[in-house]
């Protein structure tokens, strides 16, 4: 009740010895507040019992106001309820109805008319107890005691002298509460850690799988497959990775292609792209898909290419930074249908000729060069940002005689002054 009537709800304004209740820890918790509008819309319903609960000052007026000095006097009466073990005014009403008890208490009688304590053995505990009770159940609401005053008044009236001699079920819900509240604390931060794994299983999820895809995936949905029209597809592996291996150790093979495929990484965050899968020292990257940019997917290829290329040039062999690496890199666009398989480990696959053409154009290409399909070389003409070179005829394994491109890099514009015209003409 402190809590409540310093929170922003303010006022319980029905409280009673049914608006509380103990839960399975024998720990008492408050119900009902917060409830004041609803209340007023059905004041005609105002159930009568409620009246030995309610203070006098809102016996008296019409609409039943209610207020944080009523609190305080509700909770009078609970304290009645725990001392006698009896409902509100049993010994009253022996001799009065109950309509007759509330005129009493809403008459300015004095003494007022409250209920009366019977005898009690335990004279020394029950003289702090209704003092406190009297003095919530006070004429004037001013001079009633807050909250706050009462639980150290309530306190000090059940020190240890009595705790240890007869309370002791007292000290044992103490006990059982202090260890729900505990409890609670343990199970919040149980929770918050088990937020933080879910956040990781979540973001390791959408690095193996499209986020789109994971997501169905995790609320228990069915991934279907689907077909895209266009996409663009890059495969790269590193030149004579065969000799290398058989010069290496498995650690150092596998630190290398650790370090390499961290930096084929960083390069394509910056690319609307996404990684499909690496196969050894093959490196395959797909734009187009899951989700759809148009045309888009074959200039971010190719510029991610280029980006790749350059970081190659750049890249050292950790155990052996003597030999430059080389890569091949091959691009096709086509039709392809996507979609996951398998249930353990699943796999997000990309299906159709156009995975075999482009790993093709990879496999059929030449050291640190960017080899492309006719088909990708058209797309690439309505961007005009690219120095593209025809290679020719080719044949290619399965696809007969194509006609195949290089990309050598950005198209620079040069713009000479006429200052500069009328120099070269010199020369």
């Amino acid at each position: 009740m402190t809590y409540l009537h310093q929170s922003n709800i303010y006022v319980h304004g029905g409280l009673t010895s049914n608006s509380c209740v103990i839960d399975s820890r024998f720990v008492l918790k408050v119900t009902g507040f917060g409830l004041r509008r609803l209340k007023q819309q059905c004041k005609e319903n105002v159930s009568q019992d409620n009246s030995f609960w309610t203070a006098p000052e809102h016996l008296r007026t019409k609409d039943r106001t209610v207020s944080q000095p009523g609190d305080v006097y509700s909770f009078g009466i609970i304290l009645y309820e725990i001392l006698t073990r009896n409902e509100p005014y049993s010994e009253e009403l022996d001799m009065f109805t109950s309509l007759e008890i509330i005129m009493k208490v809403i008459n300015t009688e004095n003494p007022p008319f409250r209920p009366s304590l019977p005898k009690t053995t335990n004279k020394d505990f029950m003289r702090g107890i209704e003092t406190i009770m009297y003095d919530c159940l006070n004429e004037d609401p001013q001079n009633r005691p807050y909250f706050m005053i009462i639980g150290k008044r309530i306190k000090d009236a059940t020190g240890d002298k009595f705790s240890k001699t007869h309370n002791v079920l007292d000290a044992l819900l103490r006990r059982m509460e202090q260890y729900a509240n505990n409890l609670e604390a343990l199970v919040l931060e149980r929770t918050q850690a088990f937020l933080e794994e879910k956040r990781k299983s979540e973001e390791l999820l959408f690095q193996v799988l499209p986020r789109s895809v994971a997501e169905r995936l995790r609320d228990g949905r069915p991934v279907d497959p689907e077909a895209f029209n266009c996409v663009t597809i890059y495969f790269s592996d590193i030149v004579g990775f065969t000799d290398l291996s058989s010069q290496s150790t498995p650690f150092q093979i596998v630190d290398l292609l650790n370090d390499l495929y961290n930096c084929f990484d960083e390069v394509i965050d910056s690319y609307d792209v996404y990684k499909v899968e690496t196969i050894g020292d093959a490196y395959m990257v797909v734009s187009g898909l899951p989700i759809l940019n148009g045309t888009k997917h074959v200039k971010e290829i190719a510029q991610m290419a280029l980006s790749i290329r350059d970081s190659v040039k750049c890249f050292r062999i950790p155990h052996k930074p003597e030999i430059s690496l080389q890569c091949r890199i091959g691009i096709h666009s086509g039709p392809v249908c996507a979609g996951v398989v398998g249930r353990r480990m699943p796999r997000y696959c990309l299906f159709g000729d156009t995975v075999n053409t482009a790993s093709r154009m990879e496999s059929n290409g030449e050291a640190m060069k960017i080899h492309i399909s006719e088909a990708t070389k058209m797309l690439l003409d309505n961007f005009s940002e690219f120095d593209i070179k025809c290679r020719g005829l080719l044949q290619i394994k399965g696809k007969g005689l194509m006609t195949t491109y290089w990309i050598k890099g950005h198209k620079i514009d040069i713009t000479i002054s006429d200052s500069s015209k009328s120099d070269l003409s010199c020369a």
